[in-house]
């Protein structure tokens, strides 16, 4: 198993910037891919952003290209997700996810990020 424990999730005004984490332990060998994940309210789970354990194919939303950064740390087992120039319309709960072959095959418990106009 793998535990995703995220955290950085905030109240913020439209225009400004917020970071998350989403730190990895357990079987994490078993994983090659990490991502976000949001669900705003009354809305389905939407993908955000993945990349790579080597970090060299980071995939994006278009609704959040150049404007979110994913990066990570593979020797602190962490992902992160560098959110610039917020919307109200990004407000969700954030979920960190882990998985192999583009398989998601964990989750975090989500972080509250809301964006206020």
């Amino acid at each position: 198993q793998v535990q995703l424990v995220e955290s950085g999730g905030g109240l913020v005004q439209a225009g400004d910037s917020l970071s998350l984490s989403c730190g990895a332990s357990g079987r994490t060998f078993s994983t090659d891919v990490m991502g976000w994940f949001r669900q705003a309210p009354g809305k389905e789970r939407e993908f955000v952003a993945a990349i790579s354990l080597s970090g060299s194919t980071p995939n994006y939303a278009d609704s959040v290209k150049g404007r979110f950064t994913i990066s990570r740390d593979n020797a602190k087992k962490t992902v992160f997700l560098q959110m610039n120039s917020l919307k109200p319309e990004d407000t969700a709960v954030y979920y960190c996810a882990a998985g192999s072959k583009w398989n998601w095959d964990y989750w975090g418990q989500g972080t509250q990020v809301t964006v206020s106009s």
